[in-house]
């Protein structure tokens, strides 16, 4: 295959104008495209209720008392048999009792320090009320529902599917990064970086309303984005359709991933606009999704540079994944 045959390749530099991030492409440091697997075999899905319902598991249907306060579910009320679960964090990382955040007094021995109190929202996405289902596993709608309902954000301490949704009152640096980013070359270009990016090499798949590639400058092996093909800066401003075309080009990616890669775990991000940009900002800011496979570890080199070694070049990983058979 192609990828086999450009091992000879010479390591790259690649600037990606969103993250405003370099990236070392090294395939010297590693095996072939087509044999990244992860290292724990792949699991196999439970198909009988009985056994999607696991002791113990706070998550799990009819173990909602185990939970911290639910926040609401779909269906709505106190319907026994909910698809979806919004509660609290039990550990949150901010306070939502808190006052809005107001600045505390600093040490007067620390010149410069910053501090606020902890004010935010921490909450859990419960995906599913069965132990053993993952989100590939839900159905288009299914997915499209946790997306429309709660804009997700991925990560995961318990094995059961969920996601995370925090609030900060603050903007963070990756996302300042980013959004700095794509108005700097909105000012150079007078085009969106995203709607700009050229997808010939880089393209997975595609639906009516997304498309799917590994970008140019992919920190991580056989990293995804899914990115609207029309202009928009908000993911909550999906629109039914849109959710339910994402929900269906999200599971095919994971199952992709999944049949390549040996069932990775795996972290997925909603890029989106910060709550209160201007309207000047809205035409260089264009969200997206971004599936990261757990395959390699972030050492020492990129924690201090912020620069990552990728050994897998995108058009690579992308041709890889591209010829997987769509599952069933």
């Amino acid at each position: 295959m192609a990828s086999e045959q450009k091992q000879g390749r010479s390591p790259e530099l690649r600037k990606d104008w969103v993250t405003n991030r370099w990236v070392i492409f090294s395939p010297a440091r590693a095996k072939r495209p087509s044999d990244f697997k992860y290292k724990s075999p792949a699991t196999t899905t439970s198909t009988t209720t009985a056994d999607q319902i696991q002791d113990g598991c706070p998550f799990c249907l009819g173990h909602e008392h185990l939970c911290a306060p639910e926040i609401f579910r779909v269906p709505t009320s106190s319907d026994p048999d909910w698809k979806i679960r919004v509660i609290q964090n039990l550990y949150p990382a901010l306070d939502r009792t808190l006052n809005d955040p107001i600045a505390v007094a600093p040490n007067p021995n620390l010149n410069g320090v910053e501090v606020l109190g902890g004010f935010g929202f921490h909450d859990v996405v419960i995906e599913t009320p069965f132990h053993s289902l993952q989100l590939s596993d839900l159905s288009s709608q299914e997915i499209s529902e946790v997306f429309k309902n709660h804009g997700a954000s991925a990560g995961a301490s318990l094995s059961h599917s969920h996601s995370q949704i925090i609030g900060l009152p603050i903007v963070p640096p990756n996302v300042s990064a980013r959004v700095d980013s794509m108005k700097q070359y909105f000012n150079e270009m007078g085009k969106c970086s995203v709607c700009e990016i050229q997808v010939k090499e880089l393209l997975i798949d595609e639906s009516t309303h997304f498309i799917s590639i590994v970008p140019f400058a992919a920190t991580f092996p056989f990293e995804i984005w899914i990115i609207p093909r029309d202009h928009s800066s908000h993911f909550h401003q999906l629109d039914e359709a849109e959710a339910v075309d994402l929900g269906g080009l999200l599971k095919l990616m994971l199952r992709k991933m999944a049949s390549q890669l040996n069932n990775p775990p795996f972290n997925f991000m909603i890029h989106t606009s910060p709550l209160r940009v201007t309207d000047p900002q809205l035409p260089y800011i264009h969200w997206f999704l971004q599936i990261i496979p757990q395959l390699t570890v972030v050492a020492g080199f990129e924690m201090a540079t912020g620069c990552y070694i990728n050994p897998v070049f995108p058009e690579d990983a992308a041709k890889v994944l591209r010829e997987v058979p769509n599952p069933e």
